[in-house]
């Protein structure tokens, strides 16, 4: 089965396009530009979806459910909202059978509706802060789209503040960009990038935008979640204000923040090989899966009261699946997990029951050198403890990729040289037409200007003004 994938030197795009759909995490919709996701790939954005639910939740946020439907006359209330999000928004106009008298936008993000609610609630500065998250679907009508990077639909988490100042808003900012770095980092063992997003690259109506940012298997980088300071665009395009301490009315200061479904690809670029996923444990939903072995009908026996053992052994410990399928071969289910990117098999045959012992084989090291006996006795701790190696591996080896891709280029040539291959790291002017210019010459956009770097003056890499601050610029997904 793994063997049907393209290598991904030969076409990475077609190699990505294999592995989501042939290791069962979606297909596509008989809707253009959507997808279905699958039960292997809807567990595994779960379980995204729990280590950043834990993370919101353990720093004081809520979660709470906005309508689907906005009325466009939210959309158009602040002026940089709606033309950055034009053409994108899908428009009903009929519902029940009757035009309706005001067009509803199908939900591409909430601060419209939300800042509508929050000008009901917010009264008081006792009111504050508002700290609210909702899990949900969006709609943006794409034009080009690829299964989990960019789909006319997405599945995401979107938060949405309000506080009563500035700094306590821009605070907020900033503890949620961590937040993602550091679930990117623990949980998707994915090394990123905290930014800030340049003017040109920001959200629509923003007044500061954040993101991490990551490189992923072919060297292009991905923006995996954002944090935007909105500052109080939001609060007076929606009147949300509130009665200060001094008796006097005061506009809130806002912020929005978001991961989606585009971790899910990320986390397959990021760690995938030619023979498909390879999962951090962390995220797996199947992290441990045990393969009987036998040749000989008198020892499928022996063979599976050793697989039961250590299915008591390690149930309550690890997400655990046992292949008791009789009508494929071991061969064929070992390729089956490891398309699947099961991060550890357990292989059961005659001999190590003999031996009491079994056979462990790591995902993230194929062939005979990821393999390796384990005795039956103390057999949880070892794999507990081999998962968080697999865990650990996984970082680093995607932290050594990218820094071997990084480069730090001394002139304009050796820059276009430099974004073909992976991210430079340049010194820049932050002027929009040079950030146009780079664009068009190198197809490498701004990815971001990185919260941890050297203080400056430097040299813009491209028109060779005094910088102060250095970007990361790629190509990008």
């Amino acid at each position: 089965m793994a063997a049907k994938v393209t290598p991904r030197g030969e076409d990475y795009s077609r190699w990505y396009t294999d592995v989501v759909l042939m290791a069962d995490l979606a297909d596509y919709s008989p809707v253009k530009g959507c997808m279905v996701i699958k039960p292997h790939g809807y567990t595994l954005w779960e379980n995204i979806k729990a280590g950043l639910d834990r993370r919101f939740k353990e720093t004081g946020h809520v979660n709470a459910y906005f309508p689907l439907l906005i009325p466009l006359s939210f959309i158009q209330k602040e002026a940089q909202h709606v033309e950055g999000f034009s053409p994108e928004p899908a428009i009903v106009t009929v519902g029940g059978g009757k035009e309706l008298e005001e067009p509803l936008v199908v939900r591409p993000t909430s601060e419209t509706i939300v800042g509508h609610m929050y000008a009901k609630w917010i009264q008081s500065y006792r009111d504050l802060p508002v700290l609210i998250n909702q899990w949900a679907n969006v709609v943006r009508w794409e034009m080009r789209t690829r299964l989990f990077l960019r789909t006319t639909e997405f599945l995401w988490q979107e938060g949405h503040t309000a506080h009563a100042t500035s700094d306590e808003a821009q605070e907020e900012t900033m503890r949620m960009l961590d937040i993602y770095a550091d679930f990117a980092i623990k949980d998707a063992a994915i090394p990123v990038i905290r930014g800030r997003k340049s003017e040109r690259e920001k959200f629509a109506g923003a007044v500061a935008s954040y993101a991490i940012e990551a490189m992923m298997g072919d060297r292009r980088a991905l923006q995996a979640g954002t944090s935007h300071f909105l500052g109080q665009n939001f609060a007076k395009a929606f009147d949300i204000r509130f009665v200060d301490e001094h008796n006097e009315r005061q506009y809130c200061w806002t912020t929005s923040w978001g991961v989606s479904t585009r971790m899910v690809g990320a986390v397959v670029m990021v760690h995938g090989d030619d023979h498909g996923l390879v999962l951090p444990p962390k995220l797996a939903p199947v992290q441990v899966v045990v393969v009987p072995i036998w040749r000989a009908d008198d020892e499928q026996a022996q063979v599976l009261e050793a697989v039961a053992k250590v299915e008591k052994m390690l149930g309550d410990t690890v997400e655990l699946h046992v292949d008791r399928r009789e009508a494929y071969s071991p061969g064929w289910k070992f390729n089956e997990w490891e398309l699947h990117g099961v991060p550890l098999r357990v292989e059961i045959g005659p001999r190590d029951v003999r031996q009491e012992q079994v056979m462990l084989a790591r995902r993230d090291i194929p062939g005979r050198q990821g393999k390796t006996p384990a005795p039956m006795q103390g057999l949880v701790s070892t794999v507990q403890e081999l998962l968080v190696t697999i865990q650990a591996n996984l970082y680093q080896r995607a932290l050594d990729f990218r820094e071997a891709h990084t480069y730090d280029p001394s002139d304009y040539g050796e820059f276009a040289e430099a974004v073909s291959a992976g991210f430079a790291y340049s010194w820049w002017c932050e002027d929009a037409e040079c950030e146009a210019q780079i664009k068009a010459d190198t197809k490498a956009t701004v990815r971001c200007i990185p919260m941890d770097q050297e203080a400056g003056p430097g040299t813009c890499i491209h028109c060779g003004r005094e910088a102060q601050e250095r970007a990361v610029f790629a190509r990008a997904y």
